[in-house]
């Protein structure tokens, strides 16, 4: 990614996307707490981020972590919280790339101080960051990292889907 904040315009466009995504219930568990490239919430994000993952987002636009309600509002459990939110995330995801964003999902920060830094209520669940931003030089990712800038291979279909039972 190239350093440049993304606008406010720009991340409402994700969000926005991510407000349409299908929810158990319309319950839309999902919630996003972010900090802009250039402000004290990006540096309090970025500190979240484990060791290996600082240099991928050190020239993010913006850092975003994914919560999800764990619970109806009735306080009833939901079992799908976390799948509701996968789905919004994938659509804040496929918004980013149509808008010619880098937008990439990460497990490598630390989820306990993330709720706490962030005030992240208990019925709560921290789900994953994300680092969304302009595209960038490849040059300017630390030589060790250029090597892993590819496109990653996919497992086949026959090895992800099964007729009547799990084989």
């Amino acid at each position: 990614m190239n350093g440049e904040p993304l606008s406010e315009a720009e991340l409402m466009r994700l969000f926005e996307a991510a407000r349409w995504a299908p929810s158990c219930a319309n319950s839309q568990p999902w919630h996003f707490v972010y900090g802009r490239a250039g402000t004290p919430h990006f540096a309090r994000l970025y500190e979240l981020l484990s060791a290996g993952n600082r240099p991928w987002c050190a020239r993010a636009g913006a850092l975003i972590v994914a919560l999800s309600k764990t619970t109806f509002d009735d306080g009833c459990p939901s079992r799908t919280h976390s799948y509701d939110t996968g789905a919004a995330w994938m659509s804040l995801a496929l918004q980013g790339s149509v808008m010619g964003l880098v937008v990439h999902g990460m497990a490598g920060f630390n989820y306990d101080r993330a709720r706490a830094d962030l005030g992240v209520p208990e019925d709560y669940a921290v789900e994953a960051m994300i680092a969304a931003g302009h595209p960038g030089k490849i040059e300017d990712l630390p030589e060790t990292h250029r090597g892993r800038e590819i496109k990653s291979m996919r497992r086949p279909v026959s090895e992800l889907v099964f007729e009547g039972r799990f084989a």
